[in-house]
């Protein structure tokens, strides 16, 4: 990997070859974005412009997004809008089950956008999408990706945990260095200690995290990610390549080739991940469910050498 300083690499805007995808055109593609328009609910599949989308839909696998569709922040990375959001809705616990009933679906993953307007920063609505699916849909497993809820992360973990979700994934994103530029309203160490608190409260819940590779990080910087995820007990590790969603973003300093996400992926396993999906396409939910299943069986063999 390239050594030199970020600030002396030129940026690279050309994809390469590894990371060119179809254009979604698929009948599953069409029946999933109906289902969501049907039911008034965003994904973050639409509004991250994920370049899985096609892929994901045509399965009838989908990532929704409570919560509404504009941010209270402006992350360098995301292409998802920033504003002022619009009241909470209500009925959107009950809607994000009905659809996930409807699909049939086995595990379904739920993220949000920032709400750092919201005395809770979101979390109840976390808890009532929880409940909904629990009450409508009993047998799907459910993965949350919440927010870091800023200045009120003990209360809105605690209860979030208290719900019961299978996984619960929150995305460091980048190594430390490069936060005030790329993730300016988060903190490093206060993502960390959520995903340490959350395997304080409740051990049998999955943690997850994810960083985006391609930001100007240095192979040192991802190691030591690496080795503080594992010091806050996090499961599973997810790393992919960042891609710039418009000019106004922050820019790809590197697009990294499969082989050293494969070899990260190597060092990392062998840092004691339960598990880790590494590759220049990997994104946060992308198989998510065929991954809740090896998640479990990675425990399961773990626990049973023990």
């Amino acid at each position: 990997m390239n050594e030199m300083s970020p600030l002396a690499r030129p940026p690279r805007e050309r994809k390469p070859d590894w990371l060119r995808v179809k254009a979604p055109t698929s009948a599953g593609f069409a029946a999933t974005r109906e289902l969501m328009r049907s039911k008034s609910l965003t994904t973050v599949c639409e509004e991250a412009a994920c370049p899985n989308i096609g892929e994901c839909w045509s399965k009838k696998h989908a990532t929704v997004m409570i919560l509404g569709d504009t941010c209270t922040r402006a992350c360098a990375f995301c292409n998802v809008k920033t504003g002022m959001p619009r009241a909470v809705d209500k009925l959107e616990p009950q809607n994000v089950a009905d659809a996930a009933a409807q699909m049939g679906l086995q595990h379904i993953v739920v993220t949000s956008v920032d709400r750092d307007d919201l005395p809770d920063g979101g979390a109840s609505q976390f808890v009532k999408v929880i409940q909904a699916l629990r009450a409508t849909t009993p047998t799907t497993t459910i993965e949350i990706l919440t927010p870091d809820f800023r200045n009120k992360t003990q209360a809105a973990v605690e209860s979030i945990v208290e719900a019961g979700p299978d996984v619960y994934n929150h995305n460091l994103e980048t190594v430390p260095r490069l936060y005030t530029t790329i993730r300016p309203g988060a903190r490093y160490y206060a993502s960390l200690r959520l995903l340490e608190s959350v395997k304080r409260h409740d051990p049998r819940i999955f943690t997850k995290s994810g960083v985006m590779l391609g930001l100007g990080e240095e192979r040192l910087e991802v190691h030591q990610v690496m080795d503080d995820m594992r010091s806050a007990e996090i499961d599973f590790l997810t790393m992919g390549q960042y891609l710039q969603p418009t000019p106004r973003h922050a820019k790809v300093m590197d697009f990294i080739p499969p082989a050293t996400f494969d070899a990260y992926a190597a060092i990392a396993r062998a840092k004691g991940f339960l598990l880790v999906a590494s590759s220049p396409l990997t994104r946060s939910s992308y198989h998510a469910g065929d991954d809740f299943a090896r998640l479990r069986a990675a425990r399961e063999a773990k626990f049973a050498v023990r």
